[in-house]
């Protein structure tokens, strides 16, 4: 499958949600000054103490508070700093009890060549990291505490992405503009959303059929995690709608939440993080055909050509196997409608090399259907 510059499907303009720009404290005293002022009088003052109805402040198993309380110590927040003087912030949380941490690739990138990467947790410790593995076009990393022997890790406990439905709660929990430790509720708004996202500093995109929720997501909010109502992972905080459509995020670029946020599935993520563990390298189920990537409503369009002159269906592979040539438009992955090059392969890599999959096509206004087998191509090279 093509590597090529981020071609994104609607909605359009989606970012990698981690922190590049300073947070700049400002506006807020002269708002709460004037309120102030505005409620002084030259008459008697009564004060008025509100307590609380006990009943209202549940704290029992399943609240959001209670979520949360469990949550936060598995938390961290992850600094990232190049060599270039490239850095960023994002969130990551506590996988296994050997202290690995899963987050997203694009907020260990610019560390992860000979860079630094930190880690804090909520306890303000703060621990020094290296990358074990990490899977570009899954947009996941792995990555592992040094000395942490002193560490507390109590893995988060994973849930089952697949049995989500729309309109379950959701929490999320990350660094949004570097604010640590921050806790946002909403729901699951949709489900296998095709996204391709892009961080801004790289030709490459990242394919998932997300998660999407309106839960706040911010920039910083990037490899944490999205939890169910039980506090279970669902998800990783991943990439949000731009307002403006922008695809950057550099200081002057940084955009905040309108209540479009998306997530890997955690199904999807797990995966990818024991191959990772266990290899290093990330694993891809393709169909060995080069498809457009521009966005389309009627499918994805084998082309008429692969990269550097190579074909597009490559010879012996899965798709030729199966009989597919160039020209043909890719409309149906099993039951899922494929409406562009994206979708296709977002639809794909939530799969395993291996896996059996019918593909409905129309070549010629005729429509065909042919069962192919995924092949594997390792790493992301």
């Amino acid at each position: 499958m093509p590597s090529s510059g981020p071609s994104e499907r609607k909605p359009r303009g989606l970012v990698a949600a981690v922190l590049a720009a300073v947070l700049v404290a400002g506006g807020i005293g002269g708002g709460i000054g004037f309120w102030a002022a505005d409620q002084e009088s030259d008459g008697d003052t009564t004060t008025v103490s509100a307590y609380g109805n006990p009943k209202t402040e549940s704290r029992a198993p399943g609240s959001v508070s209670s979520i949360a309380n469990k949550t936060l110590p598995s938390v961290v927040t992850i600094e990232a700093q190049g060599n270039n003087g490239e850095s960023g912030t994002g969130t990551g949380f506590v996988y296994d009890k050997q202290g690995h941490i899963l987050t997203n690739n694009h907020v260990v990138a610019s560390g992860a060549d000979n860079g630094k990467l930190t880690a804090t947790f909520s306890n303000g410790k703060r621990y020094t990291a290296q990358v074990v593995g990490r899977a570009q076009g899954y947009d996941v990393a792995v990555v592992k505490l040094k000395n942490a022997s002193g560490a507390k890790l109590d893995p988060l406990p994973l849930g089952n992405s697949d049995r989500v439905a729309v309109g379950d709660a959701t929490v999320a929990i990350g660094a949004p503009f570097g604010l640590s430790g921050t806790v946002t509720t909403g729901i699951v708004s949709a489900k296998n959303r095709p996204v391709a996202s892009s961080d801004g500093g790289s030709g490459n995109a990242s394919y998932m059929s997300a998660l999407q929720t309106d839960a706040s997501i911010n920039p910083g909010n990037s490899g944490g995690p999205l939890l169910n109502a039980d506090g279970g992972v669902i998800g990783i905080n991943s990439a949000i709608q731009s307002a403006g459509n922008g695809s950057g995020l550099g200081e002057s670029q940084q955009s905040g939440s309108i209540g479009l946020g998306f997530a890997i599935p955690i199904n999807q993520a797990k995966n990818v993080a024991e191959q990772l563990i266990k290899t290093g390298q990330p694993v891809y189920p393709v169909i060995e055909a080069t498809v457009n990537m521009k966005d389309s409503s009627s499918g994805a369009t084998i082309a008429s050509g692969g990269a550097g002159g190579s074909p597009a269906v490559v010879p012996g592979g899965p798709a030729d196997k199966a009989g597919l040539k160039s020209g043909d438009v890719i409309t149906k992955l099993d039951d899922t409608v494929i409406d562009s090059g994206p979708t296709l392969i977002s639809e794909i890599w939530t799969h395993q090399p291996g896996d059996k999959v019918t593909l409905t096509y129309k070549r010629g206004g005729k429509v065909s259907k042919v069962d192919l087998t995924l092949g594997k191509r390792k790493g992301d090279s």
